[in-house]
């Protein structure tokens, strides 16, 4: 299971995609970010969104 992104507190500041280790978050054409199913649950992108957006 993958980490999930609250799409109403994603700013599309792409600070995700940054630093996911397993490069497995894009940002979509809305400037949301999207996470992969490939997700190791890491956390590093939780730790990291300035918003509060990405959660386990």
């Amino acid at each position: 299971m993958a980490a999930k992104v609250d799409t109403d507190e994603c700013v599309g500041c792409g600070t995700c995609v940054d630093e996911c280790p397993q490069e497995t978050i894009s940002m979509n054409d809305d400037d949301i970010a999207e996470i992969s199913d490939e997700c190791t649950e890491c956390g590093l992108c939780v730790d990291a969104c300035p918003t509060g957006a990405i959660s386990l």
